[in-house]
């Protein structure tokens, strides 16, 4: 069982090391556009045609972030003949997708490309006759295993997410008028947890939606929980060398930018490749981050994140100062609990 879990972690981490030129290539163009924008009731409006056209790009790149990971975790473990059917695993993940219109982003990209490879894998071992084994790899083995992962996907997990979804909404509108303190940690922790998947939608939509009845707390809180993972990650990366790889360190750049300009999705990387020690980290620094801002008071008139909407804070230096403790809980967290990595992976 130890063999297969080891086994398993290489599997996801080929995954990562694909995903990650999509990742930063797509973050630093997003961010590079939207540091050219300002803050508009819609969030972060760029209205230069150039930087509209390279914020484009950029959302083109990120866009294979999830088909990628799901991608090559499946052709890890299957070959070539996972391929497609882990690309559209990911495509699925990182769409709306059944009755509930929910996805679920990186995580669900995990979990797909893992069954999509492990299912490809026994289609392979199938003993068929001689006729059919040329077209095995190019035809039968991706359409069994897209189509038997694709419906269980969407009549398994898909749609009975929609309820879980709505039901983290009604429960996060009834905290809002409640403990701050509560709020705060609900908030950090459904920021941090998919980094853009449904939980991280509802509690992002949830601030959005309170800016029009005139309240911008829960915003502000929610706009300093979107930017302390990939701030956080990208310090880490940078201060703790020895426990993240080359190409880990080299993405903890571009994460430390997409943070500041408000992109959550920088530190799926690092929450990809060690999710045991990653998301505890960030999912605290964020709730302390969240708690610092709505006990001061901060205020976001932007549905935005990050250290890019200050002109539309209120209170921004302590919303600066929540977002640098949350960091700080981030990176003392990483050093606590996330392992050297050995000599020869480095």
């Amino acid at each position: 069982m130890k063999e297969f879990f080891k086994e398993l972690k290489n599997h996801v981490m080929t995954g990562v090391s694909y995903m990650i030129p999509a990742v930063t290539v797509g973050g630093v163009c997003i961010a590079f556009a939207l540091a050219t924008g300002k803050a508009g009731a819609n969030g972060m409006e760029v209205t230069n045609p150039f930087w509209a056209n390279i914020n484009t790009i950029g959302g083109a790149a990120i866009g294979f972030m999830c088909p990628m990971l799901a991608g090559y975790i499946a052709y890890s473990i299957a070959g070539r003949p996972g391929l497609l059917p882990g690309m559209t695993m990911g495509y699925l993940a990182n769409n709306a997708i059944g009755s509930g219109e929910v996805k679920t982003g990186f995580l669900g990209a995990m979990i797909l490309g893992i069954c999509a490879g492990y299912l490809a894998k026994w289609v392979k071992g199938w003993n068929v006759p001689k006729f059919l084994k040329a077209i095995m790899p190019i035809l039968i083995i991706p359409i069994v295993t897209t189509v038997i992962v694709g419906l269980g996907y969407i009549y398994i997990l898909a749609n009975p997410l929609g309820s879980v979804v709505t039901a983290l909404t009604n429960g996060l509108n009834s905290l809002s008028g409640g403990s701050t303190v509560i709020l705060a940690i609900a908030i950090g922790c459904m920021i941090a947890f998919d980094m853009g998947g449904p939980v991280n939608k509802v509690a992002f939509a949830t601030a959005s939606a309170l800016i029009a009845t005139g309240n911008t707390e829960m915003m502000g809180m929610t706009g300093v929980a979107i930017c302390v993972p990939p701030i956080g990650m990208g310090i880490a990366s940078m201060l703790l060398k020895k426990k993240f790889t080359p190409e880990e360190q080299e993405a903890g750049k571009a994460a430390a930018a997409m943070g500041l300009i408000g992109i959550t999705e920088g530190a799926i990387p690092f929450a990809a490749s060690d999710p045991l020690r990653v998301l505890p980290s960030i999912m605290a620094g964020s709730s302390v981050g969240a708690i610092i801002a709505g006990l001061a008071g901060c205020t976001d008139a932007a549905p935005h994140g990050g250290l890019i909407v200050l002109p539309v804070v209120g209170n921004a230096l302590m919303y600066i100062v929540a977002v640098a403790a949350g960091v700080a809980v981030v990176v003392g967290m990483i050093y606590l609990l996330k392992k050297d990595i050995p000599a020869e992976e480095e």
